[in-house]
Order: structure tokens, then C-alpha cells, then sequence
């Protein structure tokens, strides 16, 4: 079943189960699809395109995060804590940090990076396997601190 499909029905399923937050969610992540459809004159959005939607609103909800705790305010902690999980399901199974390293150790030999000026080139090879399945900050880190060492 493709990913826009299961969340139609996962619509469908929080509407009969009176579930606000997963409902509000789903419908979030389904208007950014649509917007993306309607913007780039496509029929069906695939599963990479979704994803990406997905992971744009993860990261909406990491940045506001410090601010709730900021603020001191649990409920909507609670709340944001809530959506990320119902988010992070629908994200393919994430890769290890031990993998991420593998992945990055292989494009910097495979690119010939020697320092961090090079770090565009490494990021550009790793992103292109970790898409989806991997925290971009994560793996900006763990490319930084290995360009750091050579």
C-alpha cells in the first residue's frame, strides 16, 4: 500500500476513534501533500515525496520543542511528543549511528574528501543513502567529526 493511501485510511481510522492529535496530524502531513500535487502539477505524490513531508514536519515540531520547555508548558510537550511518534511511524526503520558511519567512512573514500571544505561533496553522496532514514543533523555531525579527524 502506498504511504499516501495509508494515511488516507489512517484518517479515516482517527475520525471513527475520536483521536484529535492523530487526526490533526494526518491531516497536516495529507495538505502538504496535496500542496506539493497542486504546486508541481503531479497526479500522485510517491512514497519518496511523502516522506519528505513527513520528516519537514518532524523537524517543525524538534524546533519548537525547546521553546514549550522553555515556556514551562507540559501540555503541549505532551502533545508534540505525541505527534512525533505518530510521524516517526510512517518513516521507513532508521538507521544505526555504527551505520551512518559506515555510510559516510564509504562516500569520503569514494569522493576523495580530505578535509571539512569538502564536507559539500560527502554530504551530497551520504544524503543521497540516508534520505528518510536517518536525522540530516545526525549525520552532518557524524560527517564533520570524521572530515575533522583526517
Amino acid at each position: 500500500m502506498l504511504l499516501k493511501e495509508q494515511l488516507f485510511n489512517d484518517l479515516k481510522q482517527a475520525m471513527k476513534e475520536k483521536d484529535t492529535v492523530k487526526k490533526e496530524i494526518v491531516q497536516i502531513v495529507r495538505a502538504g501533500v496535496l500542496q506539493i500535487e497542486k504546486d508541481n502539477h503531479i497526479d500522485n505524490l510517491d512514497d519518496e515525496g511523502v516522506l519528505g513531508v513527513i520528516t519537514k514536519e518532524i523537524k517543525k515540531l524538534n524546533d519548537v520543542m525547546p521553546d514549550f520547555e522553555k515556556a514551562e508548558r507540559q501540555d503541549l510537550i505532551d502533545v508534540a511528543n505525541k505527534k512525533l511518534e505518530l510521524l516517526k511511524a510512517y518513516l521507513p526503520e532508521q538507521l544505526s549511528e555504527e551505520s551512518i558511519i559506515e555510510i559516510v567512512n564509504e562516500a569520503i573514500n569514494k569522493t576523495g574528501a580530505s578535509s571539512v571544505r569538502d564536507m559539500g561533496k560527502v554530504m551530497g553522496a551520504v544524503s543521497a543513502k540516508t534520505k528518510g532514514r536517518a536525522d540530516n543533523k545526525l549525520v552532518s555531525e557524524i560527517v564533520r567529526k570524521t572530515l575533522m579527524q583526517l
